[in-house]
């Protein structure tokens, strides 16, 4: 199954997704909303994002030492087939969402320990199905 490269995987503790206010997204980000398109959560590495919209998933991946290139992806939910979480236990501390879309590609984000997993699905649920 292909995975799409989103930049934002990884079992560090420094690197899982935190949850952020809203008004700390990039501001670039908005520039490419939907009209009616609103923002639900986000979320933060050290340097890159994960927003959710009630209409997609929107990834910002910041790269190079400056900062300055940045990657912005679209992932619609209207494209997800099917999605799974793997919550965190004992030794393994982080929350994991796994996205498949149609096209059998796969996206995995990493969630720190606080992160409320279930109101992420909660939300992804809500557009999905």
């Amino acid at each position: 199954m292909p995975t799409l490269s989103s930049g934002i995987k990884s079992d560090a503790s420094l690197l899982n997704l935190r949850e952020i206010p809203l008004q700390t997204i990039h501001q670039e980000v908005l520039t490419f909303m939907a009209q009616n398109e609103v923002v639900l959560q986000a979320f933060q590495t050290i340097r890159d994002q994960v927003i959710f919209t009630n209409k997609r998933v929107i990834t910002v991946n910041v790269q190079g030492i400056t900062g300055t290139k940045v990657s912005y992806f679209s992932y619609p939910y209207s494209k997800v087939e099917y999605f799974g979480v793997e919550t965190a236990g004992v030794l393994d501390i982080d929350s994991e969402l796994i996205l498949i879309f149609t096209n059998g590609a796969s996206l995995q984000f990493n969630f720190n320990p606080h992160v409320n997993i279930q109101t992420i699905c909660a939300t992804i649920s809500q557009f999905v199905l």
